[in-house]
């Protein structure tokens, strides 16, 4: 049986991405709205009572106003998948991150309701969530993570000043820390997914590349109850993502034989890669999580979500490599 999808908002860059995607799926069956009804109300309503699936690629305020929407008609409304930020704390919604726990695949295949994480949170819930459930860092413990993202991660205006010089100081400028009042909306995301009693302290950044992202997670081991080893720091991660398709664990002696971190080395995929770095003698690790921003961190993870919500292979689009 072929299935209808509707993007509410596929002309924005995750939007744009998903439908790249799921074009030429046989399994699917793609419904847009015409460009002059893109933002019509009746028309968005139409897309929701005829779709089995929604992907909503909105701003906070119309992924709220889509939702209220598909409540309003009932059981015969599309089944959703938010992109925005919206409902990623709601209760309600179903968290798509396929890999937090062994049951969260069901979870998603069964839900109505699925929040896909934001870029920054999936890469910091990926390092917190296994070192706090097994007791390595305590709930409480004071958490630091540093991140930078290719400036696609801002969005069509982002992209613009740097790509088209629309932003004087963006057409110049390599590389600039933002969220200088400490404060970030993926917070509240990264301390509940990733089972911390205080918003962690996060500081991300943008550099002059299209796409790509790498978060750190920096740990003085002898801060933290029982003085873990990094193979215990290693040894938690591997075990929570083993056997996991698109999210990895790389060896301890990969890690250690590298000497930079490429920040584009999984574009075009749907990969998460945890590394852990270490030195011993002094007691210091970082984990760090590279993933795409528009791939496992938004699209990539989208289609994934989908296709577990329709009972297909969670792989179906997303095993080879792809230019976006």
């Amino acid at each position: 049986m072929t299935a209808k999808v509707f993007i509410d908002g596929d002309v924005g860059t995750t939007g744009l991405q998903i439908r790249r995607r799921l074009e030429g799926r046989a399994d699917l069956q793609l419904i847009r709205l015409d460009e002059d009804r893109r933002k019509d109300a009746d028309a968005r309503r139409e897309m929701l009572a005829e779709a089995d699936v929604a992907i909503l690629c909105l701003p906070d305020d119309a992924s709220r106003e889509a939702a209220a929407m598909a409540d309003d008609i009932g059981p015969g409304a599309a089944r959703l998948i938010d992109a925005s930020s919206t409902h990623r704390v709601t209760d309600g919604w179903v968290y798509g991150m396929p890999e937090w726990d062994a049951g969260q695949p069901a979870r998603i295949a069964e839900a109505g309701r699925v929040a896909n994480p934001g870029c920054y949170a999936i890469s910091s819930v990926a390092m917190l969530h296994p070192l706090v459930e097994a007791g390595i860092i305590p709930a409480d413990h004071p958490v630091t993570l540093n991140a930078i993202s290719g400036y696609s991660g801002g969005g069509k205006k982002l992209i613009a000043s740097f790509e088209d010089g629309a932003d004087a100081a963006h057409a110049k400028t390599a590389y600039f820390v933002y969220g200088l009042g400490l404060t970030h909306k993926h917070l509240p995301e990264i301390q509940r997914w990733g089972g911390l009693a205080n918003p962690p302290l996060f500081m991300p950044s943008v550099g002059r590349y299209r796409q790509g992202m790498i978060t750190q997670l920096p740990l003085i081991l002898g801060a933290l109850p029982g003085k873990p080893s990094p193979d215990d720091i290693h040894g938690a991660l591997a075990a929570q993502y083993a056997g996991c398709r698109f999210l990895t664990v790389a060896d301890m002696a990969d890690a250690a034989a590298l000497t930079e971190l490429d920040p584009e080395s999984v574009n075009g995929t749907n990969e998460l890669r945890l590394h852990v770095f270490a030195n011993a003698e002094r007691g210091h690790v970082v984990v760090a999580a590279l993933i795409d921003n528009l791939g496992k961190g938004a699209s990539g993870l989208a289609v994934q979500n989908l296709n577990l919500m329709l009972g297909v292979d969670e792989g179906v689009g997303l095993e080879e490599a792809v230019v976006l």
